[in-house]
């Protein structure tokens, strides 16, 4: 009995991710796709459409039936599945990224954090992410509490294990129905010279920073792909949090640069295969945050790394480490989120920008 439930879930499961992405393309007002809620308690009889799929149609032809079957409703039962509810986004719903479901990795503090505040108070419905279950479940409830119920969620995820990815896509689904923008964020940073560093602390970041990209765009890219198969004139947006470091290589630090470096070839290989479904893949190259956990951490952070690493000669506190990198920039100061919020919405709202790493560095590298 526990083997057949087993499966019953798992089927339904695979169906809820082609046929939840398939209705918010269809039922799209232009740019604006719904929310398509699962709802495990909602009952047959009480649905406006009742709709049987098989699960064996393609993805062309699960389109093309299901665009022949369903019109405008509320409530929608699909065989094998359940019930849907049907949520089109407010047209008083204003921001940037307005009626937008956006995930955010890393984001139970720093970059991602702020990233996620800033995403919701645009109109963004954002899923936060991290493997610190506590620290991000904590975070989407203060968002939450600001922005108002169910405008976000906290998930713990490892983005370097599929399975972890693959259970959040599932979450992430049966909330909302999609996904329209992925900013792949969480980086870990293990400062070490080749000749000193333990190769799990270069595993680590390679595991994080690089892999973890990779598995995240591959779980959530074809769910963005059905989307704009029901709906051609639908962009999604894959973008991922790189560095400086990304750019130009980083003395004593070539886990992370070699990690960057190569997430910037995801992006651009992503890019051109992806851009058929309607994804565009970019990368933000932010300078130092200064004021991030990444640098300011007392136990961990960059500056007492740095600082035990002798990356700065004659530096002896981590003041004199922190203005010998101010003293790097052009522009004099670390970089902000609100410097990194104006380059992902530049990035999302541009239609004709894919394959691209943008820097945001105060001058301190530049692009020839």
């Amino acid at each position: 009995m526990a083997d057949n439930l087993d499966t019953q879930i798992h089927d339904a499961d695979q169906l809820l991710r082609r046929v939840a992405p398939v209705l918010r393309g269809l039922l799209g007002d232009g740019p604006r796709l719904p929310i398509v809620q699962y709802d495990a308690g909602l009952e047959k009889a009480a649905c406006s459409i009742q709709i049987e799929v098989d699960p064996q149609w393609d993805d062309r032809r699960l389109v093309d039936c299901m665009r022949a079957m369903i019109g405008p409703t509320q409530t929608i039962w699909i065989e094998g599945l359940g019930g849907l509810h049907i949520r089109p986004i407010p047209y008083d719903m204003t921001g940037r990224v307005a009626g937008k479901v956006a995930l955010v990795t890393g984001a139970a503090r720093g970059f991602g954090l702020e990233i996620s505040q800033d995403l919701c108070s645009q109109g963004a419905y954002v899923v936060l992410t991290d493997v610190n279950e506590p620290g991000v479940i904590e975070a989407a409830s203060g968002i939450s509490g600001q922005y108002g119920q169910g405008r976000a969620m906290g998930l713990a995820l490892d983005v370097t294990n599929p399975e972890s990815v693959s259970k959040v896509a599932g979450q992430v689904l049966r909330a909302f129905g999609g996904l329209d923008i992925l900013i792949s964020n969480a980086g870990v940073l293990k400062a070490g010279s080749v000749k000193t560093q333990a190769v799990k602390d270069f595993d680590l970041v390679t595991a994080v920073n690089y892999k973890g990209f990779f598995v995240c765009t591959q779980v959530f890219s074809p769910i963005m792909a059905l989307q704009h198969l029901a709906n051609p004139a639908y962009q999604s947006d894959i973008i991922q949090i790189n560095s400086k470091s990304g750019l130009v290589g980083s003395n004593r630090n070539g886990a992370y640069a070699g990690s960057k470096f190569g997430s910037i070839g995801l992006v651009q290989s992503f890019a051109l295969e992806l851009v058929e479904d309607g994804i565009k893949v970019n990368a933000v190259c932010p300078g130092n945050f200064f004021d991030g956990p990444l640098w300011s951490d007392p136990n961990d952070g960059l500056f007492v790394q740095y600082l035990r690493a002798g990356k700065v000669p004659g530096a002896k506190t981590i003041q004199d480490v922190r203005r010998a990198y101010e003293a790097k920039i052009p522009m004099g100061r670390g970089c902000t989120t609100a410097d990194v919020m104006k380059a992902i919405y530049y990035l999302i709202e541009q239609s004709y920008e894919t394959g691209q790493a943008l820097p945001v560095t105060g001058g301190q590298v530049m692009l020839h």
